[in-house]
């Protein structure tokens, strides 16, 4: 093994094909997509170069931009905090049954990999106002809101109730990743902080949550990722509405693109995005400082 990694064209051997597949696939579409974006282009005529004139529509005209912006930001903080809190409480706890261990982790983890689009349209049903939840409630006297079409409020409530689904389907994720990372802790270290008279629940304090933080940077990136790119569950609940009043960055992108055909224009929300992206994850890595220890 150490004559191959001081063999150069073994190196670049080994890279290259991971290296022309990151390009074609990665590389080059993000390096077009910025480009475009400093376009007008309507993908049935040449790019019409127009330097930064959508990225100053984006911010300075276009109030579906800050509604989505808002929204979006929301999602990720909202996500962010329940599911690392409670992905963290269902791991701590299922890792320590003696029974049941699998049944409840395969319940608990079945919404993640179900269809999001299917999911998307049992919840809008549920949550429609002649039926499902509101039919309940009308058996006991009680007048159901109007779930996914209430526009009150600084964020709306059908923003909180594909929050809440969104919690519900992807708890699971970050419940195995920490499961898989507290299994890994050796028991010794339980062991002897139980015979120095520590409870479990100061064990789970002093020793499982600094050995898993490089966990629970990774499960946070991955969350605030994935909800700044959200288009799934509110695309099939709410497709945006009422009057954008529930569009993420990604909903807009997707109506700016492939409904207005405003492609350049949409490659300018599509930067936006990833740069919010990059920024969220370089913050953080330097926020959350993971140290090795022996175990």
């Amino acid at each position: 093994m150490d004559k191959i990694f001081r063999n150069k064209l073994a190196i670049i051997l080994f890279i290259t094909p991971a290296l022309l597949l990151f390009t074609a696939i990665l590389l080059i579409p993000i390096c077009q997509s910025f480009y475009y974006s400093l376009c007008d282009w309507n993908a049935l005529t040449s790019p019409k170069f127009v330097a930064f004139d959508n990225f100053k529509r984006l911010f300075l005209k276009d109030k579906i931009m800050r509604t989505a912006l808002k929204n979006s930001l929301f999602f990720m903080f909202f996500s962010a905090i329940t599911q690392q809190i409670l992905g963290l409480i269902l791991a701590g706890i299922l890792t320590n049954l003696k029974r049941g261990r699998n049944l409840f982790k395969n319940i608990y983890y079945l919404p993640a990999v179900l269809s999001s689009a299917a999911l998307g349209l049992l919840w809008s049903f549920l949550f429609n106002p002649k039926m499902g939840i509101n039919q309940i409630l009308s058996y006991f006297g009680v007048e159901g809101p109007l779930w996914l079409m209430d526009t009150k409020g600084f964020i709306i409530l059908p923003m909180w109730v594909i929050a809440f689904v969104a919690l519900w389907q992807y708890t699971g994720t970050t419940m195995m990743l920490y499961m898989a990372q507290i299994s890994g802790i050796s028991k010794s270290l339980y062991e002897a902080s139980y015979i120095d008279g520590a409870s479990k629940f100061k064990s789970f304090f002093t020793i499982t949550l600094p050995l898993i933080k490089p966990m629970v940077a990774t499960t946070l990136s991955l969350n605030c990722i994935g909800s700044l790119k959200f288009f799934d569950l509110v695309y099939n609940m709410t497709q945006g509405g009422p009057n954008h009043r529930t569009d993420v960055l990604a909903t807009h992108l997707y109506n700016e693109g492939f409904q207005y055909f405003k492609y350049g224009y949409a490659n300018a929300i599509g930067v936006v995005l990833l740069l919010m992206c990059l920024i969220v994850t370089v913050v953080i890595n330097r926020s959350i400082k993971v140290k090795n220890y022996e175990m």
